[in-house]
């Protein structure tokens, strides 16, 4: 890139930086974060491509002032997990709503597949999840008990095991994304596309209300936070496809940076869905009041932690 160009994209940006530094108001932490990363890539970027100019000088200076900022309120910025929740956390998905609406656009294009495919082919579900699950489940719809499975095994041992494996498909749906956004889209469909035809098979024997029912109640969590580990995945396969100013190897570290900190900060989420699938899900005849709060609670934490709080932080200018 030539230099003027560079100059162009990046100098309002730099004189926001100053004003906000040489401005006697506290800066927020999320933002102060922000400024951090963006000017490190940016003074990173020059060292390697305008290393006798004038532009290197300039950076540097600005990226030496925001760094003592950082440093100076290092002390007094609070608990380090409490900010990441509060603010790092949902400022990210304030960048990437974008990513996450077509994260969820794929996967619910591949469950729609699914419904449709069962629909289609009594067999379909077959392929996709197995004989042996399939039949076992006939045979519990048959007994009057279609998601019986819930209330077998030990609570502890399934909480750990099912808690595991989800945490695992998260950072798979991130990993993914090395092998371009195909690779995370391939994840995102296959799930979704097994989902789809999960339910259809409810539905085709009659018990889809009640399957609905219970497995909604840690499935709202669980398969939301797996879309949004897909928003991770996009993240980091377009960062060497489209490193916009930056070189292919800075975007791409600052987008694994990012997507990192997506997948671990779900953890929490993916704890409380196995909890839930665990010792919750198995009590197949709780009130439908209770299910509903569980089912409603889970849905308003996730439309306000991850689509409304972050507007809020975005239009604050705290982001």
């Amino acid at each position: 890139m030539k230099e003027i160009t560079f100059l162009k994209q990046n100098a309002d940006k730099w004189e926001a930086y100053e004003k906000k530094i040489n401005s006697k108001e506290a800066i927020k932490p999320a933002e102060l974060t922000e400024m951090f990363v963006e000017i490190t890539d940016d003074l990173s970027y020059s060292n390697t491509n305008y290393s006798q100019s004038k532009t290197l000088a300039y950076v540097n200076g600005v990226a030496s002032r925001i760094h003592q900022a950082v440093y100076k309120n290092k002390k007094e910025s609070g608990n380090r997990i409490v900010r990441f929740y509060a603010y790092e956390l949902p400022a990210m998905f304030a960048k990437h709503h974008r990513l996450l609406f077509y994260s969820f656009l794929v996967f619910s294009i591949a469950t729609l597949i699914g419904v449709v495919s069962q629909l289609v082919d009594d067999n379909f579900v077959r392929i996709i999840l197995g004989d042996a699950y399939v039949d076992e489940t006939l045979d519990r719809i048959k007994r009057g008990n279609p998601i019986g499975i819930y209330g077998e095994g030990n609570q502890f041992l399934m909480f750990y095991y099912i808690t595991k494996n989800n945490i695992q498909v998260s950072f798979l749906a991130f990993i993914s994304g090395l092998f371009t956004v195909f690779g995370t889209g391939y994840l995102l469909v296959s799930n979704g596309i097994m989902l789809g035809c999960f339910f259809t098979l409810f539905y085709q024997h009659n018990v889809i209300q009640k399957a609905l029912k219970v497995v909604w109640i840690h499935g709202t969590l669980e398969i939301s936070a797996i879309v949004i580990a897909g928003c991770a995945g996009f993240l980091l396969g377009n960062s060497f496809i489209f490193p916009k100013t930056h070189s292919r190897i800075q975007s791409f570290m600052s987008a694994a940076k990012d997507g990192l900190r997506i997948v671990i900060g779900l953890v929490p989420v993916f704890v409380t869905a196995g909890f839930l699938e665990s010792f919750v899900t198995r009590y197949t005849e709780m009130h439908w009041a209770l299910t509903a709060t569980i089912i409603g609670g889970s849905l308003v934490f996730l439309i306000w932690y991850f689509i409304i709080y972050p507007i809020i932080l975005r239009k604050k200018e705290l982001v």
